[in-house]
């Protein structure tokens, strides 16, 4: 009975996620074109026919059209419903690691907006500052309360939220250094100024612990995949690469293994401290 239990509640979160990830798949496509996210409903891109509730059926509804518009028969892209099932799946592990609560409405959101970000830079090379700056007063919203909700006296909540900020100064100031001193080393811009209120918007959410962690994993992935693409012929040397899905996979391995990698660490080089 509580495997059932389990199962239908996953299935209802997948099927949340999913419908999130739907109105994302919205915002990456209409925020880079200055398009309202909220009107006109969603339609296809070519006839523009408005979408009716099958069709509009998350992750089902293109399986349904068989990757194609009712109307005038043109492809859509299958991206959309990747989107959407990615989304519902991270929404189920968070929902599997952190229960019902606090924490798993906040990260729900946190991935979301990592989500929508990074898909955004793999388009156009961009970091909306629309985005980050919202994801940035999110995160400090999200610590705020959950300190306040977790503290038994009213400075203790306050401990909680000032981990957000000092987060997120640490993140706009370490990555603004790294993006000076790697444009005189390399005598090229080493990072677009959005990855930086990127990294701030990660600190205000992870706290300075986890956002050095995410940075880490973001500069060695980015670095082990820059160097395989230049390796291979897929990128020149001078070529700029997106780093924001770097960034956004380091947050979310922090998310969900962050403690379970620092104790790791701490007891592999740290052994007697």
């Amino acid at each position: 009975m509580e495997a059932l239990v389990i199962s239908l509640t996953s299935l209802i979160v997948f099927a949340v996620g999913a419908s999130i990830g739907s109105f994302l798949n919205v915002v990456v496509y209409r925020l880079p074109a200055n398009l309202s996210i909220l009107w006109p409903p969603s339609r296809c891109p070519q006839c523009l026919h408005k979408l009716g509730k099958r069709e509009n059926i998350p992750v089902l509804g293109w399986f349904l059209l068989k990757g194609r518009c009712r109307h005038c028969r043109s492809r859509i892209p299958s991206r959309y419903p990747v989107v959407e099932g990615i989304t519902g799946v991270l929404y189920v592990l968070v929902f599997w690691m952190y229960g019902f609560g606090v924490e798993t409405l906040g990260y729900w959101a946190f991935l979301s907006w990592l989500l929508a970000l990074s898909l955004i830079d793999l388009d156009t090379m961009t970091l909306p500052n629309s985005l980050t700056q919202s994801g940035l007063v999110a995160g400090l919203v999200f610590q705020g309360t959950a300190g306040f909700l977790q503290a038994s006296q009213l400075p203790d909540g306050f401990k909680q939220l000032m981990v957000g900020i000092i987060g997120a100064v640490l993140g706009i100031w370490l990555f603004d250094i790294i993006t000076v001193v790697g444009s005189m080393i390399f005598g090229q811009a080493a990072m677009g100024g959005g990855d930086a209120k990127l990294a701030a918007m990660m600190g205000a959410w992870l706290g300075w612990k986890y956002l050095l962690l995410g940075g880490f994993i973001a500069c060695a992935v980015g670095a082990f995949a820059g160097g395989g693409a230049i390796a291979l012929g897929w990128l020149d040397r001078r070529q700029p690469m997106p780093f924001g899905p770097f960034l956004a996979l380091g947050a979310a391995l922090s998310v969900f293994w962050g403690e379970a990698i620092l104790s790791t660490y701490l007891r592999l080089f740290f052994p007697f401290s």
